[in-house]
């Protein structure tokens, strides 16, 4: 109830055009230009482009002599309002706010396809029955992000039967797996990690090593898992130098196959730059990407239905459904144009504000630099609530001179050093990023010797949160980071 209360209390602060601009907010730019062109086909009363506005006579009063129960009065429709020069904004902010065509043209995005599609286009170069093709389309939809089917062969089987009414045995999805295994990236459609490898493995050229790494994955995995370097050393009776070439093979396989794809059903979207940062003569330079700055005005004929509406004579019922419905869409076409334009102070605003705040980072690329920075830093530097902040931060891309990057990464939490100054915990990540790399990998150091070293070096951190910072930096415990 207090949930539902709270909401209740939410909807009746936020009006619905409120919620409308938040969502505006929130769009990055390519998912922008989608509801900007969806706004333009719906509807009529607003256009793209520049207006010329010279010969537009839009200087007169409403002078309603008919008092007939059909007509409609200045009361009820302001004609004025939609005609005036001001209300017809031909428009777009600063332009030194954003960076130009040329630049945009460079501007990098990754591109992608459906991975389920991807692999059913490489299923149509097998000859299979009907049957087998279902049992094989059925099989590439169960595969998840990372390329696995979790799913066990007689679970796939029951749902043919009642979703596809494809009646068939576990022996004969068994086989048609075999073909999903053919497919590409490698070791798709494994059912677990040693699965998967031993597909990648399999496919490879047999060299003494690779042959090696496949008796290894496929006789003693749990062995080859826990570093048991010594046992495996015994088991196959081979060389220190032997294992460690078949371990580098392992090494270079991809464990999670699917992983260069962002979902099994989904498109890879373009990764477009909202905001583009430079540094120009030792200082920041801060550009919207020009695609969010669209020129919009609201129609000319619509304007000019408004006029005939004023001097017309008859007033009928049916002119006054018609100016009803012309003034809807000329308030929906001013809203939306003013609405554009606060995302776009919004966006830089907010932007400017987190550029200025992590200015030593920007300047030098280097993470250790980055200020602990929560979003309510940022909310109280421009006065605005830390819910639009987040909006931002949470779906923009920024190009930096050293990479595209997502915006929400530039926050993180703070935790004080010896010297009791604030330090962002990303600064430390990167300090125990930096002292995992370099340490001696046939002694990888425990959780407890990091903290010390951290300790060391003025940060004084426990064990647990060590442990924690290196599981966020998915990095392995001491034991499995050991090499021979």
């Amino acid at each position: 109830m207090l949930k539902q209360h709270l909401q209740f209390k939410l909807s009746q602060k936020l009006s619905p055009q409120q919620i409308q601009l938040m969502k505006l907010i929130q769009l990055p730019t390519q998912a922008f230009e989608q509801r900007l062109k969806q706004e333009l086909e719906e509807n009529p009363a607003l256009e793209g482009g520049k207006e010329d506005n010279d010969d537009f006579d839009s200087e007169f009063e409403i002078n309603d002599d008919y008092n007939d129960s059909e007509s409609i009065n200045a009361e009820d429709i302001n004609v004025d309002e939609y005609l005036s020069d001001d209300e017809i904004p031909d428009y777009r902010t600063h332009a030194n706010n954003y960076s130009n065509d040329d630049e945009e043209k460079t501007m990098p995005y990754a591109a992608g396809t459906s991975f389920t599609q991807h692999l059913i286009n490489q299923l149509n170069t097998y000859r299979l029955t009907d049957e087998e093709r279902d049992i094989a389309e059925f099989l590439v939809g169960s595969v998840d992000e990372s390329g696995y089917i979790r799913r066990s062969l007689s679970d796939i089987m029951d749902d043919l039967a009642f979703t596809q009414n494809v009646y068939t045995e576990e022996s004969k999805i068994e086989e048609i797996l075999k073909i999903v295994h053919q497919l590409d990236p490698a070791g798709v459609g494994a059912r677990n990690l040693q699965e998967c490898l031993s597909i990648q493995l399999h496919r490879k050229e047999k060299t003494a090593p690779v042959a090696l790494a496949i008796d290894i994955i496929d006789n003693a995995f749990e062995q080859f898992t826990k570093k048991h370097y010594k046992k495996l050393i015994q088991k196959f009776d081979i060389t220190e130098n032997q294992l460690r070439d078949a371990i580098s093979e392992i090494e270079h396989l991809n464990p999670k196959p699917g992983g260069s794809y962002s979902g099994n059903n989904r498109i890879i979207e373009h990764i477009v730059p909202d905001f583009a940062i430079k540094i120009v003569d030792g200082e920041l330079e801060l550009t919207l990407n020009g695609r969010n700055a669209p020129e919009l005005h609201v129609s000319r004929e619509y304007n000019n239905m408004l006029k005939g509406y004023k001097d017309s004579k008859d007033k009928s019922k049916s002119q006054k459904d018609a100016v009803i419905f012309i003034k809807q869409k000329l308030d929906a076409a001013k809203w939306f144009i003013e609405a554009i334009k606060q995302r776009q102070q919004t966006l830089f605003v907010t932007m400017s504000a987190i550029m200025h705040y992590q200015k030593e980072y920007f300047l030098t690329g280097d993470e250790r630099n980055l200020k602990p920075m929560i979003l309510k830093d940022i909310a109280d530097k421009i006065d605005m609530d830390v819910s639009t902040v987040s909006r931002v931060a949470n779906s923009k891309y920024v190009d930096t001179p050293y990479g595209t990057k997502l915006i929400k990464e530039f926050f993180s939490e703070s935790m004080k050093n010896d010297q009791g100054e604030d330090v962002s915990t990303r600064e430390i990540k990167k300090i125990l990023e930096t002292v995992i790399e370099e340490e001696d990998k046939k002694k990888p150091l425990t959780d407890e010797t990091l903290a010390g070293i951290l300790k060391e070096k003025g940060y004084p951190i426990a064990r647990r949160t060590v442990a924690k910072y290196r599981e966020q930096l998915d990095i392995p415990v001491a034991r499995l980071r050991k090499k021979i």
